[in-house]
């Protein structure tokens, strides 16, 4: 049976895949919010590509699909806050929950905005929730249901794996004109590092493959494993043709 949950979404132009690492600038009072909520309580947070077409509360809305996110490092400078994320479970959006307050450009928000683009702080911006919101959260929450893979990759699938990221890396090592032994060394340890019987290593390798945001969107919105590896190969095939 499969986990549901509740989990604040960071909804932006981006897609994470399980075992990816990505570094994130936090800065909006919203995710600022989001982040203290999810230290506070150490909770992870969920990861979404945007969808203008489907706004929250005069926001973009997040994607159906998206992928859990772990803090591993958190650091402040000033008024931004940098942390580095770990890609965890792939999960989908069953409910949106909208955010108590819509963006600044909405004429709600008219008395709270001002020429410099500093953004109020957070205690102006929660006094200025109306009465009647159910909650005081800046941020888009959602209820998900976990997608977690439990099949091994097989033998066979990773050596697939392995071909193509061997074969895409040292496209790059070429073009970059790297030491020919030197690029070998690096690529045998990078795929050995990446590829192994992890059931998540096809979306591990699509993060690192894989350039359009839509194209790794379709990668995580797959309903399993190999699935997701049938339209990577399909995606990278289809790419070598045009070039």
């Amino acid at each position: 049976m499969t986990e549901q949950a509740s989990l604040p979404l960071f909804v932006l132009p981006m897609v994470l895949m399980p075992g990816e690492v990505q570094e994130l600038r936090v800065f909006e009072p919203r995710y600022r919010q989001m982040l203290d909520d999810c230290l506070l309580d150490n909770k992870n947070f969920g990861l979404v590509m945007n969808d203008p077409f489907e706004p929250s509360n005069h926001w973009d809305g997040p994607r159906t699909h998206g992928c859990e996110a772990e803090i591993l490092e958190h650091d402040t400078k000033g008024s931004n806050h940098f942390i580095s994320i770990v890609g965890r479970r792939r999960f989908t959006v069953e409910n949106v929950i909208p955010p108590a307050l819509p963006p600044f450009e909405h004429p709600a928000m008219a008395l709270l905005t001002n020429d410099d683009g500093m953004y109020p702080d957070l205690q102006t911006l929660l006094e200025h929730i109306p009465d009647e919101a159910t909650h005081q959260k800046l941020y888009i929450s959602g209820d998900v249901r976990f997608q977690e893979e439990t099949t091994p990759t097989t033998p066979a699938h990773q050596k697939m794996l392995k071909e193509v990221l061997n074969g895409v890396l040292n496209r790059i090592g070429a073009v970059l004109r790297i030491d020919e032994q030197i690029l070998d060394t690096w690529v045998a340890e990078r795929v050995e590092h990446v590829i192994d019987d992890d059931p998540n290593s096809v979306f591990t390798v699509a993060a690192l493959v894989l350039n359009g945001l839509e194209s790794k969107q379709q990668i995580l919105a797959c309903a399993d494993a190999e699935e997701a590896l049938a339209e990577l190969m399909h995606q990278l095939s289809a790419s070598y043709e045009e070039e």
